[in-house]
């Protein structure tokens, strides 16, 4: 099983990336998913999540500029980040959940520069 994320890198506040992160070995259609970050010096914390049906839910910081979701068909779930902070720097974790535990991408580093 390899969640491989991409899409990071340098952008300027108040720009836009869009994370992607690729499921093998692993149909994520009907398993829950999410992204979380880790800032240098700080924990992980969740930044979204998506529920097998569809559902969202998001951390308030977050809330209204990021929108995450879901291509079942490409097995891949996404992380659309707008109105970028330089709050926001940190490496980017895709997660899945199946009935054996989680599952974790490399990380993806987002780096926004104010």
């Amino acid at each position: 099983v390899q969640l491989q994320a991409s899409g990071g890198g340098l952008v300027q506040a108040g720009g836009s990336l869009r994370l992607f992160c690729a499921a093998s070995g692993l149909t994520i259609s009907d398993k829950p998913a999410g992204w979380y970050r880790q800032a240098p010096g700080k924990q992980r914390e969740v930044v979204a999540r998506i529920t097998a049906a569809g559902g969202t839910i998001y951390t308030p910081s977050v809330k209204g500029r990021f929108t995450i979701s879901r291509d079942n068909a490409k097995n891949t779930v996404y992380l659309q980040m707008s109105s970028l902070k330089p709050e926001d720097t940190a490496v980017y974790y895709c997660n899945v959940l199946s009935l054996v535990g989680g599952y974790w991408g490399q990380g993806t580093l987002v780096t926004v520069s104010s």
